[in-house]
């Protein structure tokens, strides 16, 4: 059940059609409300997250963060968390759901229509516990309009192969909302029309490709980060993403990543075989302009170093093309947080069978 401005948001449960579906997602964008906050966000200047001591990419400092990559989300307690978020998300969206009683922050990167109803079970999860009447707090970052530039209201004109791979992710994450029998209050629906902006040639780019939160108080601001806030195990959390597409235990299903009671990483074993290595060695002779033309579902809209990162995911993959060198034993990759807020790997011991004397 979706909320918006305190008010229940009217839908028709009686229907499940296609332009039901769009008519939700289409009101949405329309309701004056969220129109304004979507304005309002367009005013605030994004935070460049970082721990770096140039104070021009510094914002104000958070003790504890928690970031999410692409197809992964984290369920942070407020006590143990001050901010939690996610960027590089074009085409892909952010969402956040904090429980308005307890402060329970979940957040996710969604990247497809096929994870959302599990994935949002995930994140519910552990923010709802025993309390299944609480309200929801919601905010639903990114997916700019990727489809024709013919648009009204924030939604394309005319569907189809026209749609781009952003509107049917929103499409799927209102109606996912709208019948849940949870109580959903949106505050923020920064998506499509909402959340881009043209070039003189008409090319669209989004306004904001990532998000992040401040736990104690729900608070959202747009935001991107740097390599010292994209952590920790960078590489190996990247590689796992595709990784994941071949392994038939993850399907329609969110990466899980953090431990929310014990304030750490746990990164799940994946595996890769020489089929990934000979893509990797094939993929990393291209050129940058190849690369985002191959690897990107919106190649003119990219951070700077959206190439870079692939390059170090195939470099990884050819240094290590036996992933029982990431994973000895299948084991998950372990990280705590220092006194110093610095993730460390956890070197955990391998049991080792008592041997027993033999008798002459």
């Amino acid at each position: 059940m979706i909320f918006v401005g305190g008010v229940p948001f009217p839908t028709d449960d009686s229907s499940s059609s296609q332009s039901q579906e769009h008519d939700i997602l289409t009101a949405l964008m329309e309701h004056p409300v969220l129109v304004s906050a979507s304005s309002s966000l367009n005013d605030v200047e994004e935070r460049k997250f970082s721990v770096s001591k140039d104070s021009s990419l510094s914002i104000s400092r958070h003790n504890t963060w928690v970031y999410i990559f692409q197809r992964e989300y984290a369920t942070v307690d407020p006590a143990l968390v001050d901010a939690v978020g996610t960027d590089e998300a074009t085409t892909c969206v952010g969402i956040v759901i904090r429980n308005q009683k307890s402060g329970m922050t979940s957040v996710a990167h969604l990247d497809s229509p096929y994870i959302v109803d599990v994935g949002l079970d995930q994140m519910l999860a552990s923010v709802v516990n025993q309390s299944s009447d609480a309200m929801l707090d919601v905010h639903i970052i990114g997916g700019f309009d990727d489809g024709s530039p013919k648009h009204v209201n924030g939604i394309t004109e005319g569907h189809a192969e026209l749609e781009g791979y952003s509107f049917p992710l929103c499409k799927k994450i209102v109606e996912s909302l709208a019948k849940s029998n949870m109580k959903f209050q949106i505050h923020t629906l920064h998506v499509l029309g909402h959340n881009t902006r043209r070039d003189s040639e008409g090319n669209s780019y989004p306004i904001f490709s990532g998000l992040l939160v401040e736990t104690a108080t729900g608070s959202i601001f747009p935001a991107s980060f740097d390599a010292t806030t994209r952590c920790p195990d960078e590489v190996v959390r990247r590689i796992r993403v595709t990784a994941a597409f071949e392994d038939g235990s993850w399907e329609g299903r969110l990466l899980e990543t953090y431990d929310t009671q014990n304030d750490q990483f746990v990164i799940a074993p994946c595996t890769w075989n020489m089929r990934k290595i000979h893509i990797a060695l094939m993929l990393q002779n291209l050129s940058d302009q190849e690369i985002l033309l191959t690897c990107s579902t919106s190649p003119f809209a990219e951070a700077p170093d959206f190439v870079d990162g692939l390059r170090r995911q195939w470099d990884y993959l050819i240094q290590h093309p036996d992933w029982r060198e990431t994973f000895p034993s299948k084991q998950p990759r372990i990280f705590q947080r220092t006194e110093d807020n610095i993730w460390v790997r956890h070197q955990a011991k391998l049991a080792i069978p008592e041997l027993k004397g033999t008798e002459n």
